[in-house]
């Protein structure tokens, strides 16, 4: 207490009017603002607790400030001498008692450049953190250990006061609503040792009474009673008033939502429940959504969506939506844009017709239970995957999200569709050795395809655009049999299992990694047109390469391919193939794996982001006779992450060091559009000349992973 009564002494002084000399000094502007021996708290906290900043980048660079550019930000003697009381303040609340703080001020004429000398010295560390009044509670070991100060620690105030707040949580989620936590301490400066006891005051063990919704005038309250999550006669539980206040949020019915305690203090001795006030504030209950865009294998798109919300009430919606894409390239749309802007499309047969998607769903968000969801789609579907297939299709969805709203929700879906998937012929003729046009366009006729699907989420990360801390593992599997609605031709299962960590690193940079995995096993040989094969249709096949993939390789590029020629010179010892093509053919089997490690740039540092990373990765197809893949291909990168309120934008270099891989080759009959074999045949391209020409670059919206 007395060296706190000494600083406010001093903050006083320093608060005193200046000598005339120096309130008339030219005002300078701050061109550069540092700190020296700072370990304990680094520069950004530092920064956020003083007065005094430096200008913008704009404004300090070394011949760009002659330019007037940037945000100028002045020096003032005043508040200077009061960010050195509140350094010193800071760093005691932190536990650095002995803390020294010391200041270099360089003054131009019109400019100053100010350093902070900070001598930490030694911390007050915790010997001793008591906890009393939770033993009938819960465990006081368990709840020592989930505290953010722990013993051997600085003695940090803040922290303890937020190990004081994990205490009154902790009570409020177990029935105590009124619980609260007195503090003590006693901080030996001498000895540089602190003892600090948390004492536990409870309060009555209460429930939920009545629950008291408000604001609700056009949505019928019965539909607002089925999404909470606290009931009349629960235990209070303050989590489940923010869980409840989240998902009546999310529902989209309202602009505002507030769930809260109606009684502010505790009630009279002998009664036992709480009343609970929920206010809303309704939104809009027709909505129309536009949007535009660009990207390189859609070329110019749209998209458009017509949304009714607490649809013939129960708090389902009524969603439309429409997207065309691959307009300037594809019929009717064509307009030559593959020659120009849209030139990446160039020579990709799928994207010769324009793509479209038309869906109507249904939502309900509380399905049997307000902790399931269900929802409905019916949808026609022109999609086509670069160079790889295109698929064309009219069905049904229909999914059950189950615990949708706890940590790991798990959905079971089941699709229906009729239709037919295309690819390119080489490609078919290599995997399921149907090469003449009468096979493949058997193998290609519309059929049933039905599949059901249980997939899983368990989601643990700070952040869904740009996530810094936590996990995330997804796992899905599908099931497509005649059991199920398909064609005898679909009769596969497939699985696929990802797992993603991120670890932070400071307060703007972080490493990550993740592992993806994912295999297809056919459920037996069927016999067409006298081959025996396993057929798994090209738009449920495995492919690689891509911005969120291997970044080292082109969209799909990454595994199998085939090539095509229409014509074969052999001059003496040459050989010519003209109109040599290349068709990536997918596999049933794939390996991802990236590790990247993102950091703040000196330039823009709030706005601008460098990444390294590498990406390993291969796709192949099991029993696979006539092309020998192994090993994992390893590219290293260099990205840019720019922050938008969109999520970064992101731009990767990545360098691939890897020919592209060897495969056969097939003749193709231009008369009839057959194909054949060309026995002991297998292209094998080499490296590309130069550095740069082996430098793939990468540019999307959004993390990698």
């Amino acid at each position: 207490m007395r060296a706190l009564a000494a600083l406010l002494l001093v903050a006083l002084s320093a608060a005193a009017p200046l000598p005339l000399a120096a309130q008339q000094e030219p005002q300078r502007v701050v061109r550069d603002l540092s700190f020296e021996g700072n370990h304990a708290l680094d520069d950004y906290t530092l920064r956020t607790a003083i007065s005094t900043s430096s200008s913008s980048w704009f404004a300090r660079a070394f011949l760009i400030r002659y330019f007037g550019l940037g945000e100028k930000r002045y020096f003032n003697e005043l508040e200077f001498r009061r960010d050195v009381i509140r350094l010193l303040l800071l760093y005691r609340q932190s536990g650095y008692m002995n803390v020294v703080v010391d200041t270099l001020v360089r003054r131009e004429d019109r400019d100053v450049y100010v350093t902070f000398r900070i001598y930490e010295g030694d911390p007050v560390r915790l010997t001793k953190l008591e906890i009393t009044g939770f033993d009938s509670i819960g465990s006081v070991a368990d709840l020592k250990r989930s505290l953010p100060l722990q013993v051997g620690d600085p003695f940090n105030r803040f922290l303890f006061q937020a190990s004081a707040d994990t205490i009154v949580s902790r009570l409020r989620n177990h029935g105590y609503p009124f619980g609260d936590v007195l503090r003590s301490f006693d901080v030996d400066v001498a000895g540089l040792t602190a003892q600090a006891t948390l004492e536990a005051v409870p309060g009555p063990r209460m429930r939920i009474g009545e629950v008291v919704i408000t604001g609700a005038d056009q949505v019928d309250s019965a539909t607002v009673r089925r999404m909470l999550s606290l009931k009349p006669n629960d235990w209070f539980r303050q989590d489940q008033l923010y869980r409840t206040q989240r998902d009546l949020y999310g529902l989209g019915m309202f602009r505002s939502v507030n769930v809260a305690l109606a009684d502010t203090v505790a009630p009279r001795a002998g009664d036992s429940t709480v009343r609970v006030v929920v206010r809303v504030i309704e939104a809009p209950r027709r909505r129309i959504r536009l949007g535009a865009g660009y990207g390189s294998i859609d070329c110019f798109r749209l998209q458009a969506g017509w949304t009714a919300y607490d649809f013939i009430g129960g708090a389902r919606s009524l969603d439309l939506t429409g997207q065309l894409s691959k307009i300037g390239v594809g019929v009717p749309t064509n307009a030559g844009f593959e020659r120009n802007v849209c030139r990446f499309l160039d020579g990709d047969p799928t994207s010769d017709t324009a793509n479209y998607n038309a869906t109507v769903t249904l939502r309900q968000p509380a399905f049997l239970s307000p902790r399931h969801a269900a929802s409905f789609a019916v949808f026609a579907e022109r999609r086509s995957e670069f160079k790889v297939y295109t698929r064309q299709a009219v069905g049904a969805n229909l999914a059950v999200t189950l615990n949708a709203r706890r940590n790991i929700p798990v959905a079971l879906g089941y699709s229906y569709s009729v239709g037919r998937t295309t690819a390119d012929p080489a490609v078919l003729c290599l995997v399921y050795l149907l090469c003449n046009v009468s096979d493949q366009t058997f193998l290609t006729n519309r059929r049933r395809f039905g599949a059901v699907t249980v997939s899983g989420v368990r989601d643990q990360t700070n952040s869904v655009l740009d996530p810094t801390a936590g996990s995330l593992v997804t796992g899905s599997l599908t099931h497509s049999s005649r059991l199920v609605g398909s064609d005898s031709l679909y009769e596969f299962n497939r699985g696929q299992l990802q797992i993603a960590r991120y670890y932070p690193l400071g307060r703007r940079g972080a490493f990550a990694w993740r592992v993806l995995g994912g295999t297809i096993l056919p459920a037996r040989k069927i016999s067409l047109k006298g081959q025996s094969l396993r057929f798994v249709p090209p738009d449920q096949r495995f492919y690689g390469g891509g911005p969120n993939s291997v970044r080292g390789y082109a969209r799909n590029e990454l595994g199998p391919r085939v090539y095509v020629t229409d014509s074969i010179e052999v001059n003496g010892s040459d050989t010519t193939y003209r109109n040599l093509r290349a068709s990536p053919t997918g596999g049933n089997a794939v390996f991802i794996g990236n590790a990247e490690l993102r950091f703040a740039t000196p330039l823009f540092p709030d706005r601008m982001r460098v990444a390294l990373f590498v990406d390993v990765g291969q796709v192949w197809e099991r029993d696979d006779t006539l092309s020998a893949i192994s090993g994992v291909r390893v590219t290293p990168g260099l990205g840019l992450r720019f922050v938008t309120p969109l999520g970064p934008v992101r731009l990767d270099a990545a360098y691939n060091g890897h020919a592209a891989e060897p495969g056969p080759l097939f003749l193709q009959n231009n008369a009839d559009r057959s194909l054949s074999l060309v026995p002991d045949v297998t292209i094998r391209p080499g490296l590309p000349r130069g550095f740069w020409r082996r430098v793939v670059v990468q540019f999307a919206v959004g993390q990698a992973f």
